[in-house]
């Protein structure tokens, strides 16, 4: 099933459940589509109503960004922090939009991104927490040029994070990731850390963790 007359172009797979549903709404890296964790869908629980959303930004010749990388900056990579920005607004507004139209339960709300979407994860839910429950970041970091000013002063105990990351990951330096708990430990958020000798992706056992993570918290 598809739908484009929310804010983002989406899939879905159904929940059995017919009414108030746990949502789980999952969003692609950096050059991939809606197609990418959708594949993960078959293997998570039942009950869940999972979402795969595509970003807004295509890419040549194919494949789409939640916001433009520029890969020959000094330093490395350069983000453009503006449309990482818009995209994590634009997401916040599609959490409603999807409670909206389909039978899901707005306080069971789970966001599973990997690499951008991950980073994205991030900052939706530091910057909306009342729209979020559980997040699972996979191989991404913490960016927090696109944090809320006043993250010292916000609630985040309703908030639970999986963060994941290759120890070898030849994108996204496993050194970014690792500064992850220690961030999230200064704002009591509940979390758990994990690493798997992989490189920018997620290995089998990655999967059966989150996937076990997730089915106690939903």
């Amino acid at each position: 099933m598809t739908n484009t007359d929310l804010s983002l172009y989406h899939i879905t797979r159904p929940s059995t459940l017919k009414a108030n549903a746990p949502l789980l709404i999952m969003m692609h890296g950096y050059g991939s589509d809606e197609n990418d964790l959708f594949s993960f869908a078959s293997e998570l629980p039942e009950e869940l109503f999972i979402i795969s959303v595509k970003a807004p930004y295509e890419l040549q010749p194919y494949g789409n960004a939640w916001y433009a990388i520029n890969f020959d900056a000094e330093k490395g990579k350069w983000n453009d922090n503006v449309q990482a920005a818009q995209s994590r607004d634009l997401i916040a507004k599609f959490i409603d939009e999807a409670i909206e139209a389909y039978p899901v339960d707005k306080n069971n709300v789970t966001l599973l991104g990997f690499s951008q979407g991950s980073i994205l994860s991030y900052a939706v839910a530091l910057t909306y927490p009342e729209k979020i429950k559980n997040i699972i970041a996979l191989s991404g970091y913490i960016n927090q040029d696109i944090l809320p000013k006043s993250i010292n002063e916000t609630d985040y105990s309703n908030l639970n994070f999986y963060c994941s990351h290759g120890s070898v990951d030849q994108v996204i330096p496993v050194e970014w990731a690792r500064q992850t708990p220690s961030f999230l430990n200064a704002l009591n958020i509940k979390h758990k850390y994990s690493e798997f000798p992989v490189g920018h992706g997620v290995a089998p056992q990655n999967f059966f963790e989150f996937k076990d993570w997730l089915k106690d918290r939903i």
